[in-house]
């Protein structure tokens, strides 16, 4: 069973379930649960980070049964999903191919819909092996330093930059490893047809600075959500603003 955190559990509302991003942990959420007591949370470490690093992932499909047991061990009946980056497309792929019954709706946040060409798929797949090759083989605050350089996390501050290395560099560099190649994009289904075709709400949030997943809501005509003031990682730049958003999405999901 993956490791789960619960907080405000004694609310009637529909849950919010939180998936963070690779590299992260629940403890990213922190800052969004304050701003959101009037709903029940349970905030997820995915597999390999944080309280659940002796747990493996071998696919997505593999990620549903475990999000699966997880709410059908705390019972939890209705639901919203919440995901940024990885764990925004882990949830996006949960609530495209699983039953929908208990889902509320989808908070999306800097999540890639997946590659419609082959030739992309594999510079993916060659770019993510590269990647984790070196988070075995490498110190991991040295790998660290190279991946916050990389074009999506080009608005963070030298300060912030420092700041992130210090605290992912107490991730299981292996267990990141295995999951950045075992969820690569390069595995991900185009998920477009199967977003546009949910029968429950949902949005695209974004940092107004991340040019890159801007793009992406564009090219797709997602219902995007811009946040005042952040980049990739919207919620840790801004949680106020971040969760003034979503808490206007939940209002309108009836």
């Amino acid at each position: 069973m993956l490791a789960a955190h619960q907080y405000n559990t004694d609310k009637k509302s529909p849950w919010l379930i939180w998936l963070h991003g690779l590299l992260g942990s629940a403890a990213d959420w922190q800052p969004i649960i304050a701003h959101c007591s009037d709903h029940p949370s349970l905030v997820v470490d995915l597999p390999g980070h944080g309280d659940s690093q002796v747990f493996g992932c071998d696919s997505f499909s593999h990620f549903d049964q475990q999000l699966s047991a997880l709410l059908q061990h705390y019972n939890i009946k209705e639901y919203y999903l919440i995901g940024y980056s990885l764990g925004a497309r882990l949830a996006m792929h949960y609530a495209c191919f699983q039953p929908a019954e208990g889902l509320k709706g989808l908070v999306i946040e800097g999540g890639n819909v997946g590659l419609i060409d082959n030739q992309e798929r594999l510079a993916r797949n060659k770019h993510d092996h590269l990647w984790a090759q070196r988070f075995r083989q490498e110190p991991i605050e040295q790998v660290l330093k190279g991946w916050y350089q990389q074009g999506v996390f080009a608005d963070l501050t030298p300060s912030q930059r420092q700041q992130l290395i210090a605290l992912r560099s107490l991730n299981n560099p292996q267990r990141v490893a295995d999951m950045l190649e075992n969820t690569s994009l390069s595995k991900q289904p185009f998920l477009v047809d199967k977003l546009q075709q949910l029968t429950v709400p949902y949005c695209y949030f974004c940092g107004e600075r991340d040019q890159k997943f801007r793009s992406v809501s564009q090219q797709y005509a997602l219902p995007l959500t811009l946040i005042a003031n952040a980049g990739h990682n919207a919620h840790r730049e801004n949680p106020q603003s971040y969760a003034t958003a979503l808490h206007y999405f939940l209002s309108h999901c009836g």
